[in-house]
């Protein structure tokens, strides 16, 4: 571990957690993204249990600067993944089901199908069970996001990440009026759908960015927002050019509430759908 990373962004989990619930993936060959991007949280995400699928396999077509996800040749979508997520759901006993994938450029619909498919098969066979998608922004095809929103998700969460400045940097791939775009469009599609997105501090964007880019979601109509310390994957990835201070999150977080979003989660290790489950519940109380 990097001894130059505060206390504060450091967190331990407990390995044999990690087993127990990566047996029952390895099971029914699914891939979580909570693995393949190395996430902080997965001792204490797999504890509880909940996990976040990712689908469409584990190769991404493109090529973000913060992602550690394996890059490079695709393989089709597998038929079987629909029905196998909701056999992991129901042996993990989830209560909230979160979906996300690869990005998937080659792809007529970017994997809007597939999408679709997941939470479809989820709505039927849970009933009672809270399905959030977040996903790719589909290079800005409406009728690819039409299929994942009208699927009926309870949340459709799609990532700025960070600013628009540092897009060449982070996310060379992506538009971020596009995916502002996919957000305004997704509440315009269902307006009972409640949309989300999250970003990563401490890529080098200043305080007054981070506001901005609050006031743009806002302006868009998302309901939920997620804000997050960036913590370098891998060697291969973006350094992390400051370490944010928990003081700076709370202040993102007040300025949240007062933006009018239903739900701000800004810590040093929150991530898109870390504690999921507890956001969504206190929505709906």
């Amino acid at each position: 571990m990097d001894e130059r990373i505060p206390a504060f962004a450091r967190k331990k989990y407990n390995i044999g957690e990690l087993a127990k619930v990566k047996a029952k993936l390895r099971e029914l060959g699914l891939h979580t993204v909570c693995e393949s991007a190395r996430c902080p949280n997965i001792g204490e995400c797999f504890k509880k249990p909940t996990a976040t699928f990712m689908i469409l396999g584990g190769t991404c077509t493109r090529r973000c600067g913060f992602c550690s996800v394996k890059k490079g040749a695709t393989e089709p979508p597998n038929p079987a993944e629909p029905e196998n997520i909701a056999l992991a759901a129901g042996r993990l006993g989830l209560r909230h089901a979160v979906i996300t994938s690869v990005t998937r450029d080659d792809l007529p619909d970017g994997g809007a199908g597939q999408f679709e498919a997941v939470i479809r098969i989820l709505k039927k066979e849970f009933p009672g069970m809270v399905v959030e998608v977040l996903t790719p922004d589909f290079m800005g095809d409406e009728a690819a996001l039409r299929k994942v929103v009208m699927a009926g998700p309870h949340i459709f969460n799609h990532n700025l990440e960070t600013a628009p400045r540092l897009y060449p940097r982070v996310r060379p791939q992506a538009v971020y009026a596009r995916s502002l775009a996919v957000l305004r469009t997704a509440k315009a599609m269902r307006p009972d759908v409640y949309t989300k997105s999250g970003i990563m501090a401490g890529l080098g964007e200043t305080e007054d960015e981070v506001v901005s880019v609050m006031r743009d979601l806002r302006d868009a109509g998302c309901d939920l927002l997620t804000i997050g310390q960036y913590l370098r994957p891998s060697k291969e990835n973006l350094p992390v050019s400051e370490y944010v201070s928990p003081d700076a999150f709370e202040r993102y977080a007040d300025t949240g509430r007062r933006m009018g979003f239903l739900s701000v989660a800004s810590a040093p290790f929150v991530r898109s759908s870390y504690n999921a489950e507890e956001v969504f519940s206190v929505i709906k109380r």
